[in-house]
């Protein structure tokens, strides 16, 4: 059974910063690509930043710069170390990691974390 847990959210001042943790465990798979989405009320849930196993990344447009996603896959968990938050980067925050059981992959979801930015 695989588990998809996320912390690190919480409330945080305009310029200041947050680092988001993601953890999957369970046994017997192997996983690709990890990433951060994230939906503000009233909105689609969007990307935010992705990464392979080999370490490539990519983010969205409105966070490159202010935010680093990393992996450590001895440990199966992936970071987002956000810098400089916006009021506009308020949001549940929620991580997606693709398992692969032998040949077939899977897509799961952690239950998300809220992140709010305001002073």
């Amino acid at each position: 059974q695989v588990q998809v847990v996320e912390s690190g959210g919480g409330l945080v001042q305009p310029g200041g910063s947050l680092r988001l943790s993601c953890v999957v465990s369970g046994s017997g798979f192997s996983i690709n690509r990890m990433g951060w989405y994230r939906q503000a009320p009233g909105k689609q849930r969007e990307v935010v930043a992705a990464i392979t196993s080999g370490g490539s990344t990519n983010y969205a447009d409105s966070v490159k710069g202010r935010f680093t996603i990393s992996r450590d896959n001895a440990k199966n968990t992936v970071y987002l170390q956000m810098n400089s938050l916006k009021p506009e980067d308020t949001a549940v925050y929620y991580c997606n990691a693709n398992v692969v059981f032998s040949v077939r992959q899977y897509a799961y979801w952690g239950q998300g974390t809220q992140v709010t930015v305001s002073s």
